[in-house]
């Protein structure tokens, strides 16, 4: 048995362009908590392009990724194909879609209990496990790229004037994205809190700051209310999306 709870905020933004899924279950605003058995999606979107067709965008890919029969014999690189493929069939029909694009990062727990994380964007999943916070997930940015090829420190990573400006993710028009996905052949430890969220949290709190936060003896939906308040606190100009995740007993 897994504990999920979710939100969904449009921050000082005055609509959302994300959206989120746990199981069956799509969420564009507000508060969600569910607790379901494996095997199960769980994914966060952030849409790319602004006004409607960023909230269109991430909001179909949820509805489309809610129809994919998940377990340990899915075929997620053909999934996230014929997604991204729809997505971009959506946005070249008019001009206010044209070339809506959104990011996507998920994790499945398989009929096995056995982790699966995906990634296209800057989307992030974390794994907090023993008061320590873990990104799990690698942004696909330029600002990544930099860092990684040496030309930019991790200080400069988190505040460079760029680290809005991501590759190709699913709808885009031009390119296929680059599916990042890994089968990770362990399982979720009791304890652990998997987080994912969109960069509206994770460009404005810290890792020390969620950890923090994460290590508060309060309900984990209260949690990441708090983590929304401070990444406002913080200057946040973006919608914000929080997912977590926990194994419990059966």
């Amino acid at each position: 048995m897994y504990y999920c709870c979710a939100i969904t905020d449009q921050g000082v933004r005055p609509h959302n362009e994300d959206a989120l899924l746990i199981h069956k279950t799509v969420l564009t605003e507000g508060v969600t908590e569910s607790r379901i058995q494996a095997p199960f999606l769980a994914a966060v979107a952030d849409g790319v392009s602004g006004e409607q067709s960023g909230e269109l965008a991430s909001a179909s890919c949820m509805e489309m990724l809610k129809n994919v029969v998940f377990n340990s014999h899915t075929d997620l690189d053909a999934c996230l194909l014929e997604i991204h493929q729809a997505l971009a069939q959506l946005g070249a029909q008019t001009n206010e879609t044209a070339n809506m694009q959104t990011t996507l990062c998920a994790v499945g727990v398989d009929e096995f209990g056995l982790l699966h994380t995906i990634n296209v964007g800057d989307s992030r999943l974390y794994r907090y496990r023993s008061g320590c916070l873990t990104q799990l997930s690698r942004d696909q940015s330029l600002v990544q790229m930099l860092f990684e090829e040496g030309s930019i420190t991790k200080q400069e990573r988190e505040h460079h004037a760029h680290r809005n400006i991501i590759f190709p993710v699913l709808g885009n028009l031009t390119s296929i994205p680059i599916f990042d996905i890994q089968s990770h052949g362990e399982s979720v430890e009791y304890g652990d809190v998997l987080l994912l969220c969109s960069d509206g949290l994770s460009d404005y709190v810290s890792s020390p700051e969620i950890e923090d936060i994460l290590a508060m003896p309060k309900a984990l939906v209260r949690r990441l209310r708090l983590l929304i308040d401070l990444a406002l606190e913080n200057g946040s100009t973006d919608n914000i999306t929080v997912l977590a995740l926990m194994k419990q007993p059966d």
